[in-house]
């Protein structure tokens, strides 16, 4: 038997008490999550990747690179960008916040990584 949305919402706005409402919340940030895990599961270390358009910082946006592995959440990876991204970066005038060296050719995002939402996978060239 299938359940609509109408008749969970109907279900959920007919609980007695907070304490079950906080129950539906648990169990459906335990489903979020599980879902944000399987969509981003490709974001490994050796793949390439291309930062999008939701990462505030305007200056990475775009720049492209591979990705370096993920933190012990997995909800940021780190990011070496490649070598026209790394130049790009250098030249930005948005760049306030990254030096790097003339000399360096590929550049590693210094911090705790970028956000796995913020990744899109690309195809090796």
């Amino acid at each position: 038997m299938t359940v609509t949305m109408d008749e969970v919402l109907d279900f959920i706005g007919k609980l007695p008490n907070a304490i079950q409402i906080a129950k539906v919340q648990e169990a459906s940030a335990r489903r979020l999550k599980a879902l944000d895990k399987e969509a981003y599961s490709g974001i490994v270390a050796g793949r390439r990747a291309r930062i999008n358009d939701n990462l505030s910082r305007a200056c990475l946006r775009r720049l492209t690179g591979t990705v370096q592995g993920r933190n012990s959440t997995g909800s940021r990876a780190g990011l070496l960008l490649d070598e026209e991204s790394t130049r790009i970066l250098r030249t930005d005038p948005r760049n306030t916040r990254y030096r790097i060296p003339e000399d360096t050719t590929r550049y590693r995002l210094p911090g705790n990584g970028i956000p796995v939402t913020c990744l899109d996978l690309i195809e090796d060239d």
